[in-house]
């Protein structure tokens, strides 16, 4: 069996907001093509403009080669040895960032072929199930323009998972710094504690509360002073508090604080988070499947953390395509906690409630390993049709 043809889809809600927190108003999903039929299907989380033009471009010379012209013509099967190749053969201009995005996106679509060649779950062929189900936490954005409608929001959807049957919430409290929430903008760290009490008191003490800051403080010392503020409502970790390349930081934070500190979702490759892990930089790593470089990538990190003790919760802010493989990549990891989910009831992008056809579902609070093969879901080509652009 050999790969004959690579298909990239730009997808886009027509309502997007540019100015929005939300990176699933937008997909680059792509099929991979084989001469007996078989099709997998794959995504990342970035500029898919940009990400399919690192798949499509030709290149013209070793160390700058296209990723589609480096897999056509080649056994589907021998996944690994595939992302060796992309990785060596696009280094020059692929070697971190996007590049890796976009073979993460490959990756994933090649272990869903593999699996549906050999009519095994992708978890089976990743090694086998560490656990026998996976623990996912419902990620909340809220909308509102004003703090008080944030907040407002932010109560109501975490009251909303509690009664779909989670047992975790994720609070994206974006309302400070770089990437705050639409037109909020606060100074006051305080604010931030407030919006967590209120979750915390609307859903009471039984559930796992996390939090997202999205990077909204400058230093260490700023981040635990704040942090310290709302720490005592039984935070379970606190996420992306300090810019993603300060790693001094977030090593003075972690050994600093008594809430666990979580990040990774940007992070590519496993040398980017061993970085991190060497330095004792993190509690808990949060490699992002499509982003990481793959299942192959994000396998290598899980198995890092679980030699260190290290937490791993999967991040995925995307369709359930990554959702489905976020699972596969938690079923394998001996540490694993959580997994990100961005509940299709509780979210405000098409492409999350449509891309898929069929959606892994909660049983008491907790998702079964998936039995179907590959990645366990189906395409919506009506969707992606209706969502595809130029």
């Amino acid at each position: 069996m050999k790969i004959t043809d690579i298909e990239c889809f730009v997808l886009l809600v027509p309502d997007y907001r540019a100015d929005a927190c939300s990176s699933a108003q937008d997909d680059l999903v792509v099929k991979i093509h084989t001469d007996e039929g078989v099709t997998g299907i794959g995504e990342t989380d970035t500029n898919p403009w940009v990400a399919r033009a690192m798949i499509e471009a030709p290149g013209t010379h070793i160390m700058g080669l296209g990723l589609k012209e480096m897999l056509i013509g080649a056994d589907p099967l021998d996944v690994e040895g595939l992302w060796e190749r992309m990785y060596t053969g696009s280094a020059m201009t692929g070697r971190r960032g996007l590049g890796i995005c976009a073979i993460g996106a490959l990756d994933m679509a090649l272990w869903d072929l593999r699996g549906k060649i050999e009519n095994k779950p992708v978890w089976q062929l990743l090694g086998g199930a560490a656990q026998s189900a996976v623990t996912p936490y419902a990620s909340l954005l809220p909308e509102g323009d004003t703090l008080d409608q944030y907040t407002e929001s932010l109560v109501k959807r975490a009251v909303k998972a509690k009664t779909l049957g989670f047992r975790a919430v994720k609070l994206e409290v974006c309302i400070k710094g770089p990437y705050a929430h639409n037109s909020i903008q606060i100074e006051d760290d305080r604010a931030i504690a407030e919006v967590v009490r209120a979750c915390r008191e609307a859903i009471g003490p039984e559930m796992t509360v996390m939090v997202d800051v999205a990077y909204c403080w400058p230093d260490w010392k700023a981040a635990l002073r704040a942090i310290e503020m709302f720490a005592d409502e039984d935070i379970y970790f606190v996420e992306t508090p300090l810019p993603s390349d300060d790693i001094d930081g977030y090593a003075k934070l972690t050994a600093a604080c008594d809430v666990r500190i979580a990040a990774g979702e940007w992070l590519n490759t496993r040398f980017e988070f061993r970085e991190y892990m060497e330095r004792d930089a993190l509690d808990v790593v949060q490699p992002d499947v499509g982003r990481v470089g793959g299942l192959t990538e994000a396998r290598r990190v899980a198995l890092q953390a679980r030699d260190r003790g290290l937490v791993v919760v999967p991040h995925c802010w995307k369709s359930a395509i990554g959702i489905a493989a976020s699972v596969h990549l938690a079923a394998i990891s001996p540490t694993c906690a959580f997994v990100e989910y961005l509940p299709a009831a509780l979210a405000d992008s098409r492409l999350r409630k449509d891309l898929v056809l069929d959606e892994f579902t909660l049983v008491d609070g907790r998702l079964p390993l998936p039995d179907r093969p590959g990645l366990g879901v189906t395409l919506n080509e009506a969707a992606l049709a209706e969502f595809r652009v130029p």
